[in-house]
């Protein structure tokens, strides 16, 4: 990736440039020394006088007002406000009408910052003062007052707090009375800017200590830069979090969001004191100090996906490279390009105007049609279908570039989704919300309705970042989440009724990603790189789980690397210096996987032992409980050494009825309650009395036997002699009142007993499923 920089011949200012802000993709407004406030085309390089300034009044910072909120236009969005030196604060019309100029500060206005709703203003000064406005510019309250200037100013991605600079020092101060504020020291030197981003929640700052730096909202530092030659004058994020630009004296320089550089340009711009990034993310403009301002697009992203390279060489323009063939396409159109993505097949490509679908067999053809907003800012494809994510909703299109749904829940708030916080799989999409982070939303993809009874899911904490698996039944769709203490859960997507257990599989993980094209799941947990072969596992068999797992040491990828995608059995790890690199994961669990799906347990069973894997027997082992194929099952567990497993399946093998084999193959998998109703739904009273009896669970026993008015004397029975074997006595009061007077005959016990097992034979019999094997395809 690049920057493309321009610059006009002459500059059209006449003093150093001062602030930058766009008010569209194709329109940007600067101010400067010289008292006036331009406007630019920079497709066309027009410019245009706006306003001009009384003489000794010197602009300092400018912020529009936010166009759009939940897609909804902003009434007042054609206005912005500008922080003077004289101590004012104006706010102004896009014609370069002053609406109101409002005394604000002692000394001069450095920095003003609408919030993201645009109900607030926040500005700061040389006084030392935080000042929160309404729209209107009525003061509502002073934040802060300290002894030094404050040269910057952001707010928190929900509003409710705010960060600015204290010298050397960065401070978050909530809105609310007497809530904790945090203050850490952030540089060596004076902090000149911040920048807090909404979609990530990171933070930047840069300093005359000639150092950028990255934090999360804690005030722990993610990265820190290099010192420069110059101080840092200037830094930005670009709107959906990916991209941060930083400005110095004659340096342009991007960066990725976990602060490595893209590019280093050296423009002679003298220094570089405002970036503006355009609302669509594909351009900037720094406001320089030698009176001009500098332009710079984002060139050469790339796409990879299989054997298919994709690069953006010109704003309107893709080169597609096939590396097996060296076969060249070029891609042209009409508008710039936005956002692209490239998977399953398929590339998508957003325009301002149009999204564009080609299929990689045929670059000649795309699918075109219009788009209702515009920016589109984020692309997220399964096998089906893709999702766009714009400023106005979430909208989900068939490859054919049908509208398939647009799914909608309370308080939606798309402009702060990104990819770890959607997540889409064939036939269902998942929402992490922004204004409760511990829930998420799951929709139908075809209907766009919520899923099963319409609740979302809701963990105890808050949750970071989500992932569906992408293949296999719709009624086993899993989602995995890493919540904010860093632990991986997985749980079940269809919930009827019932709460679905959230089980914990994975601590301290940084990055997760499901496989492209069968259920798999990697992620980098503390130090080592670790692959979920089969994750279904932990509701089949926990203990096996850990026998499913494939670990590598993860110190060569450094700190905090990130798992691009996991294709096939190659994964792509970025590391933190921006590195890329591929690992390669054994082919055969894939193959399994395969088989499985397809009922195919010969060839699964020939698999293993070509392979002698004891990983890809426990896989085995699990994938044919949970399918309930007891003789593969029985193989599996014996080839990993869990005799006692093997000895229960074999007991289940022998059991008379189909009813009975179904409850304890539950019962094998710790589902003790599903497999209690099962039995009584079949009638089977006494064998769902048993079962709590071997349990130890007494209560529920005695419970059973009275209510259904059988086997009270067989329960009390063994209860008796449970507490003889340990020399207890009975305090239970429920068992002494049904003690009394109960003679304990064991010899009618066991012929009762027995009488229920040959009643279970027969019945097995009449219905003609007395067959030893029980392979109950599901």
């Amino acid at each position: 990736m690049r920057l493309k920089t321009s610059l006009l011949k002459e500059p059209k200012h006449k003093d150093l440039v001062s602030c930058v802000g766009w008010t569209t993709a194709d329109e940007l407004f600067s101010c400067s020394d010289d008292h006036q406030v331009m406007k630019w085309n920079p497709v066309t390089s027009e410019t245009a006088r706006v306003l001009q300034l009384p003489h000794g009044v010197y602009p300092l910072d400018l912020h529009w007002f936010p166009r759009a909120i939940g897609g909804k236009k902003q009434p007042q969005a054609e206005s912005f406000v500008l922080t003077t030196s004289d101590g004012k604060f104006h706010l102004i019309s896009k014609l370069g009408r002053v609406e109101k100029s409002v005394e604000a500060h002692c000394g001069a206005v450095l920095a003003g910052r609408w919030n993201y709703e645009g109900t607030a203003l926040v500005t700061v000064g040389e006084d030392g003062q935080v000042k929160i406005w309404s729209k209107s510019g009525m003061l509502r309250s002073t934040l802060a007052q300290q002894a030094t200037p404050v040269y910057s100013v952001s707010w928190a991605p929900d509003s409710d707090k705010v960060l600015y600079t204290s010298g050397q020092q960065l401070i978050i101060k909530p809105l609310q009375p007497n809530a904790k504020v945090l203050q850490w020291k952030a540089h060596d030197g004076l902090i000149l800017k911040t920048d807090w981003n909404s979609v990530n929640d990171l933070i930047l700052s840069a300093g005359e200590d000639c150092r950028y730096k990255v934090w999360d909202r804690f005030g722990r530092v993610l990265y820190s830069s290099q010192p420069h030659e110059y101080p840092i004058t200037a830094i930005a994020w670009a709107l959906d979090g990916e991209l941060f630009a930083v400005g110095s004296f004659n340096t342009l320089r991007l960066c990725d969001k976990t602060g490595w550089s893209y590019a280093l340009e050296k423009p002679n711009t003298g220094s570089i004191f405002a970036i503006s990034w355009s609302i669509d993310g594909t351009q900037l403009a720094g406001a320089c100090g030698n009176g001009q301002v500098i332009f710079a697009h984002v060139l050469e992203q790339h796409w990879e996906w299989q054997n298919f390279q994709i690069t953006l060489i010109k704003r309107r323009t893709m080169k597609v490279r096939n590396v097996i063939n060296d076969a060249v396409d070029l891609l042209e159109f009409r508008d710039r390009v936005i956002k692209a993505s490239l998977n399953y097949g398929y590339l998508v490509v957003s325009t301002c105007l149009q999204c564009y679908v080609f299929s990689t067999r045929n670059w000649n053809t795309p699918l075109i049609f219009d788009l209702k907003e515009g920016t589109v800012s984020l692309i997220l494809q399964a096998e089906r279908h893709f999702l766009l994510v714009d400023g106005g909703g979430l909208y989900l299109y068939s490859y054919e570039g049908r509208l398939i749904s647009s799914p909608k829940y309370p308080g939606m708030r798309t402009d702060i989704l990104n990819a770890l916080t959607v997540s889409l799989s064939n036939d269902t999409l998942a929402v992490k919300d922004k204004a409760d982070e511990k829930v998420i939303y799951i929709f139908e993809a075809l209907s766009g309705k919520p899923l099963g009874d319409g609740k979302p899911l809701t963990h105890k904490t808050e949750i970071v970042e989500i992932a569906l698996d992408q293949k296999g039944l719709t009624s086993e769709r899993k989602i995995a989440f890493i919540d904010k203490n860093r632990d991986l859960f997985i749980t079940s997507v269809k919930r009827f009724g019932k709460e679905q257990k959230i089980v914990k599989i994975g601590t301290m993980v940084q990055s997760l990603a499901w496989n492209d094209s069968c259920n798999i799941l990697c992620g980098i947990q503390d130090s080592r790189f670790t692959v979920w072969y089969y994750p279904n596992t932990v509701y089949v068999d926990k203990d096996l789980l850990p026998k499913t797992l494939y670990e590598k040491d993860a110190s060569e990828f450094s700190k905090s690397p990130q798992i691009v995608s996991f294709v096939g059995n190659q994964v792509t790890i970025r590391r933190a210096d921006g590195s890329l690199v591929h690992l390669h994961i054994s082919p055969y669990p894939a193959i399994l996987h395969g088989h499985v799906s397809s009922s195919r347990w010969q060839d699964g069973l020939r698999l293993c032992r070509f392979v002698k894997d004891q990983t890809l027997w426990a896989c085995l082992a699990a994938m044919a409980v949970a399918n309930k194929d007891m003789s593969t099952a029985e193989i599996a567990y014996a080839a990993i050494g869990e005799i006692d497993k093997v000895q229960y399946i074999s007991a289940i093998k022998e059991l008379p009825s189909k009813e009975s084999r179904l409850a304890h193959m539950l019962l094998f998998s710790g589902n003790c309650q599903e497999a209690e109703t099962l039995l009584l739904q079949a009638g089977l009273v006494y064998q769902a009395i048993q079962i709590n009896i071997n349990l130890y669970n007494w209560e529920r026993a005695l419970e059973l036997a009275v209510k259904h008015r059988t086997h009270v004397d067989t329960v009390l029975a063994y209860r008796q002699k449970f507490l003889e074997d340990f020399g207890k006595k009975e305090t239970n009061q429920r068992f002494l009142q049904y003690a009394e007077g109960l003679e304990v005959d064991w010899n009618k016990i066991k012929a009762k007993i027995e009488m229920e097992i040959a009643k279970e034979r027969e019945r097995a019999a009449a219905s003609g499923a007395g067959r030893s094997s029980v392979t109950v395809q599901q």
